[in-house]
């Protein structure tokens, strides 16, 4: 036997079913896609879930399960480099971050965030501090209290 002489065992290899080409394969003329219409048009058909206009399973259904958004808590947030408009030595709490306009809804407290650089020595009080906050307020040797 050469290697010239070697085949696939018969029945092994199928043609691919290629659509439109002639009525014997039963996919010819329209391709499988029936006669006009949406779904016969290139890019044609309609997204999953589509129920022709009626209002469809997913929305008729009750919503069913827990979701949180309606009970986390919220923090108004303020950065470290936003500290920075106060004078050294100045208490800082939610009614002065109120009145300079650095906090305008309190939602569930403050929380100072790590973001930036600060230059005061500054005692900070707010609900929530981030663990940068805090080690950039008291390397300046500044205090940050939780309220």
């Amino acid at each position: 036997m050469k290697l010239c002489d070697l085949q696939p065992a018969p029945g092994s290899k199928k043609l691919p079913n290629r659509k439109g080409r002639g009525h014997g394969t039963g996919n010819g003329k329209t391709a499988g896609k029936g006669h006009k219409g949406q779904n016969a048009r290139a890019g044609g058909g309609v997204r999953p879930g589509f129920e022709g206009g009626q209002m469809p399973l997913y929305r008729r259904l009750p919503k069913r399960g827990f979701n949180n958004t309606r009970f986390a808590t919220v923090y108004a947030e303020v950065n470290v480099s936003d500290l920075n408009r106060f004078e050294d030595g100045t208490t800082v709490d939610t009614a002065l971050l109120k009145e300079t306009g650095l906090v305008r809804k309190m939602f569930d407290g403050i929380v100072i965030l790590g973001n930036g650089e600060i230059t005061k020595k500054l005692t900070v009080k707010a609900s929530k501090f981030s663990k940068s906050a805090t080690e950039k307020i008291e390397a300046l040797g500044g205090k940050a209290e939780v309220v």
